[in-house]
């Protein structure tokens, strides 16, 4: 079975009004299995987002090649089937939510789409149960809070039925607490819906929870590793801007101090375990 995202040479140009060009992405390969939780992370400019807009055809590639589930995202024929594959949701919950209340706003794709109602409403009850809305479905969305409205987006992207969720800084604009059950929420998605995540984000704890990391710097994929394997890069990670997950920071200071500690500790439970069993 082929990689269900496939990208082989992609370039992406900008182009000005006074007819200079911004070279955004150059010579970007990549592959996604089916069912991976990847997250991409890099500086400011770096072409994050970018990458992301090409995996549902919402930008075209300049040079190269995106294949989403078989389908070479540059032919026309082909863009509603990879939307309907490929479910994006963005940094500011505000500007994705279109209706007066909870469920119509998570309708409206399906209705978008020509679903039939009684499938609509099928949808909708699921996907509300799945994020944890089911008790605000009347609530007009301006009455949630920030990680209510992007859980909000999340369903209404789940209601259309995709394989992959492409989510470009869901978290950034949130409180912890929204930032929790966001992070959460993704996590459950991908163990036990199978979705494919691909998670851009600036936090490299939230990296950490992830399959694999990709670091993009200057419009190119840099390293693409187990979090573990690029955490254990600190200074070349340093030097592009990014810092260690605190948990991870803690634990290498600790391994410069004797203590025995595994290279997999990523989160706080981790950390505990490890401190237990060395102790």
């Amino acid at each position: 079975m082929h990689p269900f995202i496939v990208i082989e040479n992609l370039q992406y140009v900008y182009p000005l009004e006074s007819g200079e060009q911004i070279v955004a992405l150059r010579d970007v390969n990549l592959s996604i299995e089916r069912g991976e939780f990847v997250a991409l992370i890099g500086p400011n400019g770096s072409g994050k987002s970018t990458l992301a807009r090409h995996l549902n055809a919402l930008l075209i590639p300049t040079g190269g090649t995106v294949w989403v589930d078989g389908l070479r995202t540059s032919d026309p024929h082909n863009v509603w089937a990879v939307r309907r594959k490929v479910g994006m949701v963005f940094q500011n919950p505000d500007n994705q939510l279109v209706a007066t209340t909870v469920e119509e706003d998570v309708a409206f794709g399906p209705e978008n789409m020509g679903v039939p109602a009684e499938e609509i409403r099928q949808r909708v009850d699921e996907a509300l149960a799945i994020v944890g809305l089911e008790a605000y479905r009347q609530y007009p969305p301006q009455m949630l809070s920030g990680g209510q409205k992007q859980l909000v987006a999340i369903a209404g992207a789940l209601a259309t039925r995709p394989s992959c969720l492409v989510l470009d800084e869901p978290t950034s604009m949130l409180d912890p607490v929204g930032r929790r059950q966001v992070l959460n929420t993704i996590q459950r998605l991908n163990a036990e819906e199978g979705i494919t995540i691909l998670l851009i984000t600036h936090s490299m704890s939230e990296a950490a929870s992830a399959q694999r990391v990709l670091i993009m710097n200057a419009g190119t994929i840099v390293m693409d590793k187990p979090p573990a394997e690029v955490f254990a890069h600190g200074a070349k990670l340093q030097a592009l801007g990014l810092s260690l997950p605190p948990i991870v920071d803690i634990a290498h200071r600790l391994r410069a101090e004797g203590l025995p500690l595994p290279p997999t500790v990523l989160t706080l439970q981790d950390l505990v375990k490890a401190l237990c069993t060395s102790a």
